[in-house]
């Protein structure tokens, strides 16, 4: 039972963070070149169209940054055991993501490369980190009631 908690909070953490990435996108006018909801049905065009706007990549990363936190306080809160660590497993998925990104298409500036590797990890730790540290003080309150 464990195991299919734990793949559905992955799945929802996963979701959620996909679905802060693509609200952030939107958020935008100017930035919008699509006519669909979801920018990555045309991410390759989309791309395109924003190479060379800097503050666009370094939205992407705040906006994945804050998708990811928000993403792996929901995965913790899901799960039953090793909160930090499954947060964690969203920053990897979403890193993993972001690499393919990369690599398939070649309109990131060079910052934006390098920085993915500083964003997933840390902000996906801090989102189970935020979990962990409100049920240990709810846990600690619980003891000194009793």
């Amino acid at each position: 039972m464990n195991f299919l908690r734990n793949t559905l909070a992955v799945l929802v953490g996963l979701a959620i963070a996909g679905l802060m990435i693509t609200l952030g996108i939107r958020a935008f006018p100017q930035w919008v070149t699509f006519d669909a909801f979801a920018p990555f049905e045309h991410w390759q065009r989309f791309l395109e169209s924003m190479k060379g706007e800097d503050a666009f990549f370094g939205f992407l990363l705040f906006i994945s940054g804050l998708g990811t936190t928000i993403g792996g306080v929901v995965t913790a809160i899901i799960v039953k055991y090793a909160k930090v660590a499954y947060a964690i497993l969203i920053g990897f998925i979403m890193l993993f993501i972001a690499m393919l990104d990369i690599i398939i298409f070649p309109y990131h500036p060079t910052f934006y490369k390098i920085s993915i590797f500083l964003t997933f990890f840390p902000f996906a730790w801090l989102g189970g980190k935020i979990v962990s540290v409100i049920y240990e003080r709810k846990n600690k309150r619980l003891k000194l009631k009793s």
